[in-house]
């Protein structure tokens, strides 16, 4: 898979040069901050036929694709590629890489917690709470630590979480009406 740094993407764009760019992020996420100029679609909702129909991107341009450190942009990639977009680039490190580089953000003051941070809060609450109850209640709780502990070995060996996606379509991910489809 290709990969491109921000710093080597941001001269690029500094060139001149015109750059199809795609944040696969959450809304909420995209609306704390993101690269400017980027077309936001969540990696859950990607459909790349549609979006080589509706919003220009061409399956046999270049399409550097971002989320927030760059698991979800390899995703996003892969499915892309097998649609038939022939050179699908993921930037390094996301838009976390980009920000930490100095790079120019759009940014506001939202606080929701990145999508990676919420599934790791969520799994340790769950893994705990499960382990407090087989203490004090019933030694049959020990199964959800041990059923939260199996989905992040999934998870990890696969690239695929449920726990993320379910956690993604709650509200306090979906950002505010006007920065959810933007392109901004």
């Amino acid at each position: 898979m290709k990969s491109i740094t921000p710093s080597e993407l941001n001269a690029i764009r500094q060139s001149g040069t015109a750059c199809a760019l795609l944040d696969v992020r959450t809304p909420a996420e995209h609306e704390k901050i993101h690269v400017p100029g980027v077309h936001l679609v969540s990696v859950d909702d990607l459909d790349p036929e549609s979006l080589a129909q509706t919003n220009g991107f061409s399956k046999d341009k270049t399409i550097y694709i971002l989320c927030h450190s760059g698991a979800r942009a390899e995703r996003a990639a892969r499915k892309m590629e097998g649609k038939g977009f022939q050179d699908c680039v993921v930037v390094s490190g996301g838009t976390s890489a980009w920000a930490a580089a100095g790079l120019p953000v759009n940014q506001t003051e939202r606080h929701a917690l990145p999508l990676n941070r919420q599934v790791q809060l969520v799994a340790g609450a769950m893994a705990l709470g499960g382990a407090a109850l087989a203490v004090t209640v019933n030694p049959a709780w020990v199964f959800l630590s041990g059923f939260v502990g199996f989905g992040l070995m999934l998870a990890g060996a696969t690239d695929f979480c449920p726990m993320a996606i379910l956690l993604a379509k709650m509200p306090w991910n979906q950002g505010s009406k006007k920065t959810s489809c933007c392109s901004a």
